[in-house]
């Protein structure tokens, strides 16, 4: 370009140095230079319009023929028309292969615009939500009504996924997963999990209609035991009865908690829930935990910072609370200290429960709140727990939108963190 532009100086100068001499010549300098300076003009228009016309009609033909500036500033566009054609096919190129990658997906794949309008979606999603090319630039909550998708949707906190039932097939159970991209867009993947949901119903119904069929039994067997080493009269039997009792027992604590986890999983979220005072509470828990913490000479101590209370089911609230407490008071040797705590800080409230016991790794911490999950062997069944305590503390803390943090360092002890939303009453 900057050939062209001292070949033009170069053609300036030519074109002045003429028109000076032919205006000395005929002894008119400045009607000369005033003609030739039009005719520069004309002829600059003329290449212009020469470009707008090849720019506005067809531009696959070869750019108009000229000579420096204008030849270069032709040449220069056409070589970018030339590079855009070619960056165009290659991204078209792109966006087909995405196109045809998300359209072998058996997920559902919908783009939103940065309002929430429906940009674009794979033929799954057309299946599973019933979509129509005439639907493209309408919001998608035209389309999926659900209460929880809405609030979902407009809350803007996609960190979990969503699952409700499917808009167009009352018996299917759709998972929608929002992810944010671009300019306030939105990617939307809906999943049909509807195989998945029923193996969990039929889980939770196995689980609770045979610990309801169970407890009857093992009542009767309780029973039985109980009589049997009350009248027994043969030494020899005293040691198999005691530990058959042992048994009984824990499986009846077993069988308790398992009806305990259906129950939470079933009900629903919100049910029998009132204004909970939190420190009477935590004295019963304390209390009733201070029985066994004295067996083994422990030191159990409460401090509530201020009086505190929490929209939530006492019953469960003391389910989870006591758990806490009660796994402390098992897996802390004797003479331990056990400390028990509630404070508010901010919009949360904290309850913790902390020990000087043998602790656990770090590893383990993602696992504690699984069904029957255990550390290692020092926490067997031989503290008399089931294993699913703490899968009843997240049951019971999810169902409260709280939170359970956990901290343990080997040989140190650990602590147990309830955080629970403040949930203050109305000013009235």
């Amino acid at each position: 370009m900057l050939q062209g532009f001292n070949a033009e100086l170069k053609r300036l100068a030519v074109i002045f140095s003429i028109a000076v001499i032919i205006g000395l010549l005929v002894d008119q300098l400045a009607w000369t230079l005033a003609l030739f300076a039009f005719w520069y003009i004309g002829w600059s228009l003329w290449q212009m319009l020469r470009l707008n016309i090849w720019l506005t009609g067809n531009r696959k033909r070869q750019p108009p023929e000229a000579t420096g500036l204008w030849g270069e500033v032709f040449d220069a566009i056409y070589h970018l028309q030339r590079r855009q054609k070619r960056e165009k096919k290659n991204l078209q190129a792109v966006i087909n292969r995405v196109q045809e990658t998300t359209s072998a997906l058996k997920d559902g794949v919908i783009l939103l615009d940065w309002r929430g309008y429906l940009d674009w979606w794979n033929p799954a999603a057309q299946r599973l939500l019933g979509f129509y090319n005439s639907d493209q630039g309408q919001s998608v909550i035209n389309f999926i009504r659900h209460p929880r998708f809405v609030d979902y949707f407009e809350a803007g906190d996609y960190a979990e996924p969503l699952d409700i039932p499917s808009p167009r097939f009352p018996d299917k159970r759709l998972q929608f997963q929002i992810t944010r991209f671009g300019k306030n867009e939105r990617l939307i993947v809906v999943r049909d999990i509807t195989q998945i949901y029923h193996l969990e119903q039929m889980r939770k119904d196995f689980v609770a209609n045979v610990s309801h069929e169970l407890r009857t039994p093992l009542t009767v067997i309780s029973g039985y035991l109980e009589t049997m080493a009350d009248n027994n009269s043969t030494p020899a039997w005293s040691k198999p009865l005691e530990q058959m009792q042992q048994q009984s027992k824990r499986m009846s604590l077993l069988i308790n908690d398992l009806i305990m986890l259906s129950k939470l999983e079933t009900a629903d979220t919100g049910f029998n829930q009132k204004r909970v005072e939190l420190e009477p509470l935590l004295q019963t828990v304390k209390s009733e935990a201070a029985i066994l913490s004295a067996e083994k000479h422990q030191t159990l101590t409460l401090e509530c910072t201020a009086k505190l209370s929490i929209l939530g089911n006492e019953k469960e609230l003391h389910s989870a609370f006591s758990n806490l407490v009660i796994n402390a008071v098992k897996y802390t040797p004797e003479g331990g200290k056990i400390a028990m705590r509630l404070w508010r800080s901010g919009p949360r409230i904290y309850y913790s429960v902390s020990d000087n016991g043998v602790g656990f790794d770090a590893k383990h911490i993602p696992h504690l709140t699984e069904r029957f999950y255990r550390v290692d062997a020092s926490r067997n069944s031989g503290t008399g727990g089931t294993g699913l305590g703490l899968a009843i503390v997240k049951h019971v803390l999810l169902r409260h939108d709280a939170e359970l943090q956990i901290s343990s360092e080997v040989g140190k002890g650990s602590v147990f963190t309830c955080v629970l939303p403040v949930n203050d009453p109305p000013l009235s």
